[in-house]
Parts: structure tokens; C-alpha cells; sequence
């Protein structure tokens, strides 16, 4: 019996130190680097270890963001809908939602809107 490959979406997939792919040590870094603004506000403190705590924490939010999607659970609606999607894409989309007054434009194929 021979050996088969099974063909999987590897876009986007070039690996880091194993784990982080290109994507999620940018967002890594970016999380860690917001948690170190808090590491030098508890280190005036006295409360280093506090504030490497909390670099480790946001480090690990923004792995998490920029590796993982989001799971599809049947019970609730707004995983239904964003079920599968990477959750760096769902929170830039509900920035856009945000900022551009709650409007959704949506195009519907094979529909003439023309009022002829």
C-alpha cells in the first residue's frame, strides 16, 4: 500500500520556533508590547512581578488572536454565523461595524436594482 498526501490549506503557514506562524508573533509581540506599558507603570510600584504577569497575559491574547478561529457552537447565533472565521478577521470587521455607523452593505448576485 502506498503512502497518500492529504491536501490541506497551508497558506500563510510559515512556522516559528515551531509555533507561531507569521501572523500570531506579530500579534504576539504587538500584545506583549501594550502589557509592558502596564510592567513599567507596576514596576514603579515595586510590583515587577505583577506587571510580568500581565506582559504574559497579553502576550498570550494576542497569540491566541492571531492563531485560533472560532469555533462554531451550534447554541449560540453569532458563532453560527462566524463559525470557522479567524478571530483577527471578526474583531477587524466589527472595527469597521463600529466606526462606519452600523451600515452593512450587502450585494446581491443576479439581482438588477435598475428601474427601468
Amino acid at each position: 500500500m502506498g503512502t497518500y498526501e492529504l491536501p490541506r490549506n497551508v497558506k500563510g503557514e510559515g512556522r516559528i520556533l515551531f509555533i507561531f506562524t507569521t501572523k500570531s508573533l506579530i500579534y504576539t509581540v504587538v500584545a506583549a508590547g501594550i502589557g509592558l506599558l502596564f510592567y513599567f507603570i507596576f514596576s514603579m510600584l515595586n510590583m515587577t512581578v505583577v506587571g510580568i504577569a500581565i506582559v504574559a497575559i497579553f502576550a498570550l491574547i494576542g497569540f491566541l488572536i492571531g492563531t485560533f478561529k472560532m469555533p462554531e457552537i451550534g447554541k449560540f447565533e453569532f458563532t453560527k454565523k462566524t463559525g470557522g472565521e479567524n478571530i483577527d478577521d471578526i474583531i477587524i470587521r466589527a472595527i469597521k461595524f463600529k466606526t462606519k455607523g452600523k451600515r452593512i452593505y450587502v450585494y446581491k448576485e443576479g439581482e438588477n436594482n435598475d428601474n427601468d
